[in-house]
């Protein structure tokens, strides 16, 4: 087996066979171009490579054009006489057609194998970054993880994180003694973001089977690499949830990969296709995430590839990394325009034989100016390079292809009924009907007492029998004209009332 991978050679007005050494193939790359320059054969023809020596291969499917790489290339394809003659000029004397061994998977799980993460893992950083919230409503979002972690509610899915929200703002004013001010209108923010993403179907995503990261570093029988190929072409219309979840997955692969210093090969090869989407409007703290990422999975075996239109879109610390260069053409049409393209070619070993600005300007479709890593990991200088023709299908399989290729995977059947365990919402679930059952009969107990204290105080007895409503009448009554009889008399034999009597009988003494 090969330790490098033929990218592309020369003929006339070019340089030598460009050779990417396997061994430093974990120092990550760049294939930059413009739109229609020939970045998408350059990705589909490393991944066959980096397939065939072994390693496998993580790349995300943003047009639908690299499920081809399921289906063998064919004589009847119209570049084919284009390919082999490209092929022959460059020296590619191996070239045949042949498919590589592809997994399709999707997080809407449509069009491949569901991927799936939970909450939890994803963690409260990249939630909020895939939200847009804002620093108070990120800071709630990490008191809720946190108040998870201690009370042992599992995170998994949307609704586990959106019950321990209520659960959060129903509790807020004492946790706010703790953890600082809970609003409950961010809370209500966090929620409406939430209900959008849900909407957008992106709660696929969240939930159980969660991915196995050892399912993505499969090698066959055969010794080739496995290419699991993320279909992302209605991915792309939620921006944030495909930059999410790719770094997500990075993450992942940087926390639980042991350290490998540097291997023969890479243990896995990841491409970033439109990684611009990781960096536009990105907060410093994300990309400082991927910056580190990027800087210490190497150690892991783990290379980085990221496929974009312009170097520029990628930050300079992280730019810096990216040791294996293929630079498509650069079009020039405005002022900033020509300032990316001289920064771009300034990043290049000089070629005495030609101008490097130049030479990324005019090379054509399936040209590229490169430069690979060589010995000791040094920047190889800058060649013009006829790009190898891909030894699969260019472009897309069919529907029905596609779902053979599915039905045949060793992966079928593993991910695609989703399971759904007592977790959070489960559990707080079961706490607010306890709770509501402890106050129901709270409430009855206070009824019934404040029954009793009503019937004592219309005349119930402490032996609880009742008196008659006639019988307690009458005793009322005659328990007023008892009092009214018992003041008169008492008014009766005072010197008043002796008055009264003597005046009373004196009056009728003289009437007779």
């Amino acid at each position: 087996m090969s330790d490098s991978i033929f990218v592309g050679g020369g003929g006339e007005g070019y340089g030598v066979r460009q050779q990417l050494t396997l061994k430093y193939a974990n120092r990550h790359g760049l294939v930059a171009g413009a739109t229609g320059t020939g970045k998408t054969v350059t990705l589909q023809i490393l991944a066959e490579g980096f397939s065939a020596a072994g390693v496998p291969v993580f790349v995300s499917d943003v047009k639908g054009d690299l499920s081809g790489l399921a289906k063998a290339g064919s004589a009847d394809f119209k570049l084919h006489e284009s390919f082999t003659s490209r092929a022959a000029k460059i020296g590619f004397d191996e070239y045949a057609y042949g498919a590589a061994p592809v997994t399709f998977w999707d997080l809407f799980g449509e069009d491949g194998h569901p991927v799936r993460t939970t909450v939890a893992e994803i963690g409260p950083l990249l939630i909020a970054r895939l939200l847009e919230l804002s620093e108070a409503q990120e800071g709630i979002l990490n008191i809720a993880f946190r108040v998870a972690d201690e009370q042992g509610l599992p995170l998994l899915d949307l609704k586990d994180l959106q019950s321990l929200l209520v659960w959060v703002g129903e509790n807020g004013k004492a946790l706010s003694l703790r953890y600082g001010n809970v609003s409950a209108a961010s809370i209500g923010a966090i929620q409406r973001r939430l209900l959008v993403l849900e909407n957008q179907g992106a709660a696929q995503l969240f939930g159980e089977p969660a991915l196995t990261l050892s399912d993505l570093m499969r090698v066959g029988a055969d010794g080739r690499g496995m290419v699991n190929v993320l279909s992302a072409d209605k991915l792309m219309a939620s921006p944030r949830l495909y930059a999410t979840f790719l770094l997500w997955l990075l993450s992942e692969l940087f926390e639980e990969l042991p350290e490998v210093g540097d291997p023969d090969k890479p243990k896995l090869v990841f491409f970033f296709d439109e990684a611009h989407l990781l960096f536009d409007d990105a907060p410093k703290a994300l990309v400082d995430k991927v910056e580190q990422v990027a800087r210490l999975i190497r150690s892991k075996g783990v290379g980085v590839y990221f496929i974009t239109q312009n170097p520029d879109d990628i930050p300079d610390d992280i730019l810096g990394q990216l040791g294996n260069r293929i630079q498509h053409a650069l079009r020039a049409f405005t002022a900033r325009d020509r300032k990316a393209l001289k920064l771009a070619a300034e990043t290049y070993r000089e070629n005495d034989r030609f101008d490097t600005e130049e030479a990324i300007r005019e090379v054509g479709v399936g040209e590229a100016v490169t430069s690979m890593l060589q010995k000791k990991g040094i920047p190889g200088i800058v060649e013009r390079t006829l790009i190898r023709p891909p030894s699969s299908q260019l472009g897309p399989i069919t529907a029905a292809e596609r779902k053979a290729v599915i039905a045949a995977s060793g992966l079928a059947g593993k991910y695609e009924a989703k399971v759904d365990r007592k977790s959070a919402f489960e559990m707080l679930s079961t706490r607010a009907e306890k709770a509501a059952e402890e106050a129901e009969v709270a409430e009855a107990q206070e009824e019934e007492a404040q029954a009793i204290e009503r019937e004592y105080r219309a005349a119930r007895r402490y032996s609880g029998s009742r008196v008659s409503r006639s019988t307690s009448k009458r005793v009322r009554n005659d328990s007023i004209g008892s009092a009214l009889g018992s003041a008169l008399i008492k008014e009766l034999n005072g010197t008043t009332g002796r008055r009264l009597v003597r005046g009373v009988l004196g009056g009728l003494f003289k009437g007779r």
